[in-house]
């Protein structure tokens, strides 16, 4: 708690404010996306920073070369081992987890949803032959709230849900986390945590970003501009986000002349480049992020928009089932989730799906103190959810 003590007392003082709803938000086009992580034991601990300033370096234009040596192949991903596992239960015809009754898997459309679709299955077909159990085609939700409600009324049963999904499906359903994420921790030019960059972390971090000669370098330049948002349930794309800018006199309901809610973190990226917003904020790094691979498209766009602020730590997203499912079918899923991590041909999946390089076995209380922080900062994840 110790960790999260100074953020709390920021947050509170501007808990008058912070309850107004966000303004009519208008569509933004639709990449690509993801946030990152191998068994470690998770801790979640903040340590808020900011401040930019990246540089810039215009791109020459080159003659073609004469002849070019032929490019070294492409490495070939290997297939997913999905071996059988010892713990994998029985299950009788038309009990759950059975042909009759398959398990549904839920994930938020946090990216681009085709490819998160695409490995979805990969994984649930895994699952399917690890566990000995049925997993039905997975649901990829229209919103970040629609996977919250598709767990709640038993549409589906298993959930990839971001962090403050995860307390508001807790809250409302109380629905139990199995897993956190670990990722290679990504970081970005102006992160004081420069020097964790690569270590398999149960945390990560928001980011400020606006167009490199926009004149946006602090909070207060926000004030009468065009700001993006990823969703309303989105931790390090909303939540967090709108209490930082309230601790620092900006009011996202009345002081920015438009807000958007882009969607997805890919998008928020896409809207500065693309100038549909002046400032936005995505996890970090969405623009050189491997996964988001925004720069296959638009090479220049970490030359064009950077970061000018972060939020605090945040703990990762992970997955979820749903309260009382049968110990022994909870236990084959988060055994072979975890199995599936540490063999290449499944890490390469998972990375693809949200940039998930490994996971941690949790229990219920892991997001504990993360809640109790956003609570003292009058945030109660379960008035949130309608």
């Amino acid at each position: 708690m110790k960790k999260f003590v100074l953020f709390a007392v920021l947050l509170i003082a501007v808990l008058a404010v912070a309850c107004a709803p966000a303004p009519t938000a208008t569509p933004v086009p639709k990449p690509t996306d993801a946030p990152k992580p191998t068994a470690v034991p998770p801790t979640a601990a903040p340590k808020p920073t900011d401040a930019p300033k990246p540089t810039d370096v215009p791109k020459p234009t080159t003659a073609p070369e004469p002849t070019k040596a032929a490019a070294a192949p492409t490495a070939t991903v290997p297939p997913m081992k999905c071996d059988k596992l010892p713990n994998a239960p029985t299950v009788k015809a038309g009990d759950f987890g059975s042909k009759e009754k398959p398990i549904v898997i839920t994930f938020v459309p946090s990216g681009d949803t085709a490819r998160i679709a695409k490995a979805g299955d990969a994984i649930g077909e895994c699952l399917s032959k690890m566990t000995g159990l049925t997993f039905d085609k997975v649901q990829v939700g229209t919103s970040f709230a629609a996977s919250i409600e598709a767990m709640g009324a038993n549409k589906a049963q298993v959930g990839f849900l971001n962090t403050f999904s995860v307390l508001l499906a807790r809250e409302k359903y109380q629905i139990e986390p199995i897993l956190a994420v670990l990722r290679k921790y990504n970081t970005n030019a102006i992160d004081p945590d420069k020097g964790e960059v690569g270590k398999l972390l149960p945390y990560y971090k928001g980011q400020f970003i606006a167009k490199k000669d926009s004149g946006i370098k602090s909070y207060a330049d926000l004030k009468g501009k065009t700001f993006c948002f990823v969703d309303p349930n989105s931790t390090s794309g909303y939540i967090i986000p709108r209490i930082i800018l309230l601790a620092n006199g900006i009011n996202p309901d009345k002081d920015f002349k438009a807000v958007v809610n882009a969607g997805s973190h890919n998008n928020v990226g896409l809207g500065v480049y693309k100038g549909d917003c002046d400032a936005g904020v995505s996890y970090v790094d969405v623009l050189t992020d491997v996964a988001a691979n925004l720069a296959k498209t638009f090479p220049d766009i970490a030359d064009k928009v950077v970061p000018f602020a972060l939020t605090d730590r945040i703990p990762s997203d992970g997955v979820q089932v749903t309260k009382g499912m049968d110990p022994a079918v909870r236990a084959a899923i988060q055994d072979g989730l975890f199995t599936m991590s540490k063999d290449p041909g499944g890490n390469a999946v998972l990375r693809g799906l949200y940039t998930i390089d490994g996971f941690d076995k949790i229990d219920i209380k892991f997001y504990d103190d993360f809640l109790a922080v956003l609570k003292k900062a009058g945030i109660d994840p379960a008035t949130l959810v309608k």
